[in-house]
């Protein structure tokens, strides 16, 4: 969460930032992502910068003595231990050229000026140049602050042209080498004069070697941010996972405490109802009596098992065993089917059950969990009538239709013609509230209150997708 808050903070500051600069500038292509500070160097690729700046030391010294032996350095005045040292000047800022990427530029840039004067065959030897390129590439990959960066860039470039002038200027070695063309074989010049053509030769290599390090430098500056952004989702995406996952939870919660609700009120309703009646005839009506006592006991066993069977997506782990839940086993959850058995199961109340379909097979189409929310509509309503009302009978009908529009729909309705039980109380009104919840989680509409002849109608249609 810090994290995040912290990427928050750092999006709203590059984005306050990009509004006070020209729109042409940001959308230049070399522009993207200018605002994001690449994280520093880790202590593993600072000591392999130690490492490759040691052996490219060593090498460049072998390289050296290689070129002397074949005759290179042939022009080169200057003692050889001036010469090694020239190679180490340029070559050992590279052992920090990550962490300080445009000092390290700016330091090998000088280094690379005086000593492409005073040493001007050493300059040109390839482990001497691949540092130089080293620094600037660096130095566009990793440069922390992108304003002092192109700053230097520009004082590069200025070093650069100054290189060329004075190297055609003051260096003798292109006085010499212009001496071997002039003193050729004239069927060997091309069209230009040979100072134009040098000229323009050393251009073109310096301006590939510049404009390669600063483009490699770029590409590597711009995979390392999408490689940050990449890093960034992921943790975004991580966070959603797991906040999804948690309001996963509390959904299931909400559904369980709605089913045990309605479980509980069904068969606490029908055991109060027996329990009364038994109470009344337990003198009188032995059989009567017993029968009562046999129906708390079936629906006092299955409101045990259905909590279970609702409370078994709560325990960690595989099935639980018969030892430890006294053999109940989860059961597939109520549907359409089980409403003519529900309607059944209704002491003290006579209820009547009606279903129509518009279209044969229609309710066989319905989808389970809509089925499962009528079912439980029902058997909330039941239960109210028998809690709250001194209703003797209930309708209860289920049909199909279509709209106008040809949305199909599915509707279950309950009523009755009784009224208020006096002195009973409204209840906790979890029961009606769980009906509109179930209403809204399939997209329907619920109608719940009194008729207008009497009695109290539960009407709830869900639309059929």
């Amino acid at each position: 969460m810090i994290e995040t808050m912290a990427f928050d903070r750092a999006d709203a500051a590059a984005e306050q930032h990009q509004k006070t600069r020209p729109r042409w500038l940001t959308r230049l292509p070399w522009r993207t992502g200018e605002d994001w500070e690449r994280p520093g160097p880790t202590r593993d690729q600072q000591r392999h910068d130690v490492i490759g700046t040691l052996v490219l030391l060593v090498v460049s010294a072998f390289i050296l003595e290689v070129s002397r032996g074949i005759g290179a350095l042939a022009g080169e005045t200057e003692p050889i231990w001036i010469q090694h040292l020239a190679l180490a000047l340029i070559i050992l800022p590279l052992v920090v050229r990550r962490r300080y990427p445009v000092a390290v530029m700016l330091v090998c840039s000088a280094v690379f000026l005086g000593l492409g004067l005073l040493v001007p065959m050493v300059a040109t030897q390839m482990t001497f140049q691949a540092a130089y390129f080293a620094s600037l590439y660096t130095a566009v990959a990793w440069a922390k602050d992108r304003r002092m960066l192109w700053l230097g860039t520009t004082v590069v470039i200025a070093v650069m042209a100054l290189w060329v002038i004075l190297s055609f200027t003051v260096s003798s070695s292109y006085d010499g080498m212009l001496e071997r063309i002039t003193e050729g074989d004239d069927t060997y010049r091309g069209f230009l004069p040979p100072l134009v053509s040098l000229a323009l030769y050393n251009l073109a290599i310096n301006a590939a070697f510049f404009g390669g390090a600063i483009m490699f430098g770029m590409s590597a500056w711009r995979s390392a941010h999408q490689r940050e952004l990449l890093v960034r989702q992921s943790a975004q995406l991580e966070l959603q996972a797991t906040e999804l996952a948690r309001q996963a939870v509390l959904d299931e919660r909400l559904r369980i405490a709605r089913e045990l609700h309605d479980v509980v009120a069904h068969h606490i309703s029908v055991i109060g109802v027996q329990a009364g009646a038994a109470r009344r005839v337990l003198e009188k009506k032995p059989e009567a009596t017993a029968g009562a006592l046999q129906t708390i006991e079936a629906s006092s066993r299955e409101a045990v098992e259905q909590m279970r069977s609702l409370l078994g997506v709560l325990r960690a782990g595989g099935d639980p065993g018969p030892e430890s839940d006294g053999g109940a086993r989860r059961s597939p959850e109520p549907g359409l089917a089980d409403v003519p058995e529900l309607v059944q199961e209704q002491p003290g109340l006579s209820v009547s059950y009606h279903r129509s379909e518009d279209a044969p097979g229609a309710l066989d189409r319905v989808p389970a969990p809509m089925g499962l929310s009528i079912y439980r509509t029902v058997q909330e309503s039941l239960a109210n009538v028998r809690r709250h009302s001194t209703a003797g009978a209930a309708v209860v009908a289920l049909r199909t239709g279509t709209t106008e529009t040809g949305n199909r729909w599915v509707e279950v309705e309950t009523v009755d013609n009784g009224r208020p039980r006096a002195g009973d109380t409204a209840g906790s009104g979890f029961g009606i509230r769980g009906i509109r919840e179930r209403a809204d989680l399939h997209g329907g509409i619920a109608e719940i209150g009194p008729r207008s002849g009497g009695g109290w109608r539960v009407r709830v249609r869900f639309p059929v997708r």
